[in-house]
């Protein structure tokens, strides 16, 4: 988990954003002595306790993290002896995956039945804050120019992006976020299907349905 800096929220470890108040959360990376997760700005291990130069950039860390011959847990100072030769399969190094190109990625959109109107799912960000204009976050999608919207919160609810999944939560919304005509409790994610009825606010008055192609 990734612990907010300024709310102390616990986060995902693939969080960017802190889900409660929005502030970027700091990257992280692998101790080089324990492997424990650590952020780029510390300048210890709070696992091992090993002391980490200070690291203005994530080059700077990675190129740390190879220099660890002089690391008293290391295999350079273990008794040459007792050191084994990997077999010749084990030093070959594994072929890159591929990285996910447009073709993988599947498209969404959510269909307004009142309006029979279609929106397209940003498929480049991972939180989707569904809303109208606001002092605070600005609406991906925004529902202010559809009929009954002023029952929907200016801040109501986000849609996740985790892989190629989509969830949906409500934040806090004065009149609630409902799937399927359940309401959602806020804060809990609902993993979104084809044809999935979501409606913002009650009474079913601004309606959407997911869809997946």
């Amino acid at each position: 988990m990734i612990v907010c800096p300024n709310c102390n929220h616990q986060n995902p470890e693939a969080a960017l954003a802190c889900e409660a108040c929005y502030t970027p959360l700091p990257t992280t990376s692998s101790c080089p002595h324990c492997g424990a997760t650590i952020q780029l700005d510390a300048t210890f291990c709070g696992q091992c306790g090993l002391n980490l130069p200070p690291a203005e950039n994530a080059e700077q860390l990675r190129e740390t993290m190879v220099n660890t011959s002089d690391l008293p847990g290391s295999v350079e100072n273990q008794n040459p002896e007792l050191v084994m030769s990997k077999p010749e399969s084990e030093e070959k190094t594994a072929p890159p995956c591929p990285a996910p190109t447009l073709l993988q990625i599947r498209a969404a959109q959510l269909v307004h039945l009142q309006t029979n109107t279609t929106i397209e799912i940003p498929s480049n960000l991972p939180i989707i804050h569904i809303g109208k204009p606001n002092d605070h976050i600005s609406p991906d999608i925004d529902v202010a120019g559809f009929p009954n919207s002023e029952i929907v919160s200016r801040v109501h609810a986000d849609i996740r992006l985790e892989g190629d999944t989509f969830f949906i939560e409500d934040l806090g919304s004065s009149n609630g976020t409902y799937v399927n005509h359940n309401n959602l409790v806020p804060g809990n994610r609902h993993q979104l299907g084809p044809g999935d009825r979501i409606a913002l606010g009650k009474e079913d008055k601004v309606t959407f349905i997911f869809e997946l192609s």
